[in-house]
Parts: C-alpha cells; sequence; structure tokens
C-alpha cells in the first residue's frame, strides 16, 4: 500500500493565544501549526522550524485565536419569524406563532437553516447544534434539509431531531395538524439517526434525540425517546424550567416539578443536555451535578421572553457542564453566539452573585468548552490543544472598537462584537475577513427573504 500523502500545513504566528485548555493557558504571542485537520502544536513564540508542506503562513499580529464557538441551542427555521410577539411571554409568544410555524415546508427551512447558520459561522461558530421539532405533515426533508445547509456551510453539527405529540386537543400548545403520533416520531427520529449520525472522532454531522418540552411532548413520548437514544448510542436534548408557568404546568399535570419529572422519565444523564433551566432550586441543580446533566445557558433569549436569570454561578460552582445557547432567532433577532459571551456575563451579574458571578475568561469557557462538553465533543474541540480537531477563530482586536483595551480576552467578551478574521472548521476556512466563503451571503439573504415572505403570506391565508 502506498503511504498516504503528509497532511498540509496552515502556520499561525505573532498571535495571541487563548487555550481554553484546563489550566487556561495563554500566550501573549504565540504559534499554532495545523496539520490537515488537526491542530499539530501550539506554543510561545514562533512556529518551529523546517516544517514541510506548509501551504500558508498567517501574521496573526493584532489578533486573539481561540477556539472556535460552539452553539449548544437553537432552532434554525425561526430565522424566516423574526420581529414577531416581541412584547410577549414564553407560553404567549409560542400561542402566536406555533400557527406560522405549523406551515413551514423543506424550501422555507433550508433557507432559512442557511442563514442561521451563515450569521452564527460569520461570528466565530465553527461547531452549530439545531433543535428541530416542527414537522408539519407534506412538509418534505426538513431533517435534510437542515443537515445538507450544514454541509454548505462548512461547520460542524448536531442535528438534534425534535418531535411533538402532544397538540391542542391533548393540552398541548402546538396545532394538532403540527404534531406527529408517538410511533411515527420514534420511527422518524430512528431512521434520522441511521442516516446521518456519524459517531467518529472527527464527524461533522450527529444526530442527538431531542423530543420538545413537557408541554408538547406526551410522557411516553419522553420515556421512550431515551430509550431509543441510549439503545442508538447517541445524546438526548430537551428545553427545560424554562419559565414559571412550566413549573405550574409540570406541577397540575405530573404532580412533581420539572426536574422530578426528567428524572422519572429517564432524562437525567451524562448524555442529557437541557436549555434554559432558569428556574431550578438547591435540588434541582444538586440532581443535574450527581448526574451530569448538562445546560445550553441562552441569556439573550431568556431576556427577551422575561423568563429570568439562570443561576449559571450556582451550576458552575456544583459541577455542572453549562455552555451557550443563541435559542431560536425568533426570540434573539441577532442570530449570532459571540454576543451571548458579553450578555452571559452581564445579565449574571444582575443576579445573586453581582460583580462576582462570571468573568471574562468564564464567559469565553462557556462558549468554547463549556459548549464542547455539553454536546459530549470535549475530548475533540473545544479548546485548543494538540491532537484536537483544528476549529478555530482569529478575532481582530487592533481596530477602533478593542485596540484600548489591554487584555485580549476581555477585549472579545466585554467589548463589542470582535470582527472575524479566520475561522477554519476541521483545518478548512470556512470564514475570512468576516465573509462567508462556502456559500453566496447575498444569496442567502435573498432566498431567507422569500420564504419569510411566502411563509407569512401562507399563514395569513389560514
Amino acid at each position: 500500500m502506498a503511504p498516504s500523502a503528509a497532511p498540509q500545513r496552515t502556520v499561525i504566528e505573532n498571535v495571541a493565544i487563548a487555550t481554553v485548555d484546563a489550566e487556561d493557558t495563554e500566550y501573549a504571542s504565540g504559534h499554532l501549526v495545523v496539520a490537515g485537520n488537526r491542530i499539530e502544536s501550539i506554543g510561545a513564540g514562533p512556529a518551529p522550524q523546517g516544517l514541510a508542506n506548509v501551504v500558508r503562513r498567517i501574521d496573526g499580529t493584532g489578533h486573539l485565536a481561540t477556539p472556535g464557538l460552539v452553539n449548544t441551542h437553537h432552532h434554525f427555521y425561526q430565522w424566516i419569524t423574526r420581529g414577531l410577539a416581541t412584547d410577549h411571554n414564553l407560553f404567549d409568544w409560542l400561542v402566536a406563532l406555533y400557527p406560522t410555524w405549523a406551515r413551514i415546508d423543506e424550501d422555507m427551512v433550508r433557507a432559512a437553516a442557511r442563514g442561521s447558520l451563515g450569521m452564527m459561522a460569520r461570528g466565530g461558530v465553527t461547531t452549530a447544534m439545531d433543535h428541530h421539532y416542527v414537522y408539519p405533515k407534506g412538509s418534505g426533508d426538513l431533517s435534510g434539509a437542515i443537515i445538507g445547509a450544514a454541509r454548505d456551510m462548512g461547520v460542524r453539527f448536531t442535528l438534534a431531531r425534535g418531535s411533538m405529540d402532544r397538540g391542542e386537543k391533548d393540552g398541548g400548545l402546538p396545532p394538532d395538524f403540527a404534531v406527529e403520533t408517538l410511533e411515527g416520531a420514534l420511527a422518524a427520529t430512528e431512521a434520522t439517526v441511521a442516516e446521518h449520525h456519524d459517531a467518529s472522532f472527527d464527524a461533522m454531522t450527529q444526530v442527538a434525540v431531542a423530543p420538545c418540552s413537557p408541554f408538547s411532548v406526551s410522557t411516553e413520548l419522553m420515556a421512550q425517546g431515551a430509550e431509543l437514544a441510549r439503545r442508538l448510542g447517541v445524546r438526548l436534548h430537551t428545553h427545560g424550567s424554562e419559565t414559571v408557568e412550566e413549573e405550574k404546568f409540570c406541577h397540575e399535570l405530573f404532580g412533581k416539578g420539572p426536574t422530578d419529572y426528567f428524572e422519572s422519565t429517564g432524562w437525567l444523564g451524562d448524555d442529557v443536555w437541557m436549555a434554559h433551566c432558569v428556574h431550578m432550586n438547591d435540588s434541582d441543580i444538586a440532581a443535574f451535578a450527581r448526574t451530569g446533566t448538562g445546560v445550553a445557558h441562552c441569556p439573550s433569549s431568556n431576556a427577551r421572553l422575561a423568563a429570568g436569570i439562570a443561576r449559571v454561578p450556582d451550576m458552575l460552582a456544583a459541577g455542572v457542564p453549562v455552555g451557550l445557547g443563541v435559542d431560536g432567532t425568533a426570540s434573539n433577532e441577532s442570530g449570532e453566539l459571540h454576543t451571548e459571551l458579553r450578555n452571559a456575563l452581564l445579565i449574571n451579574r444582575l443576579g445573586a452573585h453581582k460583580e462576582a458571578a462570571l468573568n471574562a475568561r468564564q464567559a469565553l469557557r462557556l462558549g468554547t468548552y463549556g459548549g464542547a462538553q455539553v454536546l459530549g465533543r470535549a475530548s475533540q474541540i473545544g479548546s485548543l490543544e494538540a491532537g484536537k480537531l483544528a476549529d478555530l477563530v482569529l478575532w481582530k482586536i487592533d481596530g477602533i472598537g478593542h485596540s484600548s483595551i489591554a487584555d485580549p480576552v476581555t477585549a472579545i467578551v466585554f467589548g463589542a462584537a470582535a470582527p472575524v478574521t479566520l475561522s477554519l472548521v476541521d483545518g478548512e476556512p470556512v470564514v475570512e475577513h468576516g465573509r462567508l466563503l462556502k456559500v453566496d451571503e447575498d444569496a442567502v439573504a435573498r432566498a431567507a427573504r422569500d420564504e419569510a415572505q411566502r411563509l407569512a403570506r401562507i399563514a395569513a391565508e389560514h
């Protein structure tokens, strides 16, 4: 057998580096060597001499290199319903928007996914996820459209294949024609895992089992969904403890709070992560810590819907894995994750811990290594270390928005959203100088606008 070709190398030098490794190692001026899709070396000063197959050398002066951002909760389809129901709490917002969402189809979902992914990628996200749970009858291959959009964009991706089987006639919020049957949801989820999930170290696409929420899913779907995920060896995701109304709903319907309900259905464990987790008492946090259950913290969405302030400092102190999420862009219209670094820090300082709640490096860790933890990929991404996948971002910090902030990490967390000069995913450039490389941004924007208008027309007719 002929030997495989030596990997091509990209060398980045003269760059500030925040590795977000276990020791929070940082270099004021260092180097990164990428060989193929892996980080080959990282350290202070210039790169080693005599490297072969160097296809690109980058002078990182005026930049900070960090791990790529990891988004742990999103709903891409909402990209085409932004700016609606802007003064509603969660339940009223859902009631207002479900009739529109129930009319989505494959072309709409593809355009929305490309818009959502493009906005995140331009802002430094290298690993994205989508919790898609609206599958109206006859709407086409929605999961395939979303996964295809991520492939086109070049980002690493987890599809949390969602489902709902509790429609209005059963006391749920979504219209009955927008929900699946128990059997249909389980079968479709299993088929999606079989077709698309890649369990390898450098997987670009993974799938999780993700019934939507206690108020749109039957207990049978929650319990059997957990059994399905563990039989297939994939992770589990859902919404949890987002609002006081949800807690009241759980007590009325199940006779227990959300965390106890989740535990009774098999939904606590180190293969599970929950979105929001705003209304958690000490016992709830202890249960998450004991079981290794992760949290996707979505500060902007929680504020937009007046859900409250999640107890992130207490979760971290207890050992709960916590990452950041954009959440759907109908409740976070910016659609960006790098702004969530700042918002997580600021909003948590409004809570009980005040100025001691989070610091800049803790916020960066939430958006990188913390996200990798909750997606089950901390051995592969989330920090800059030799042997890990080459998912990294160069943030420009010598421009007008950041040049007078001496500390680079403080600059990108406390300062304005920093421009992305380069974003690598699996060693491949996906963004340069703030522009997407693998798709036509203007075409993405036009398609999203057209599909948003088409959806609005269809919804108005019903």
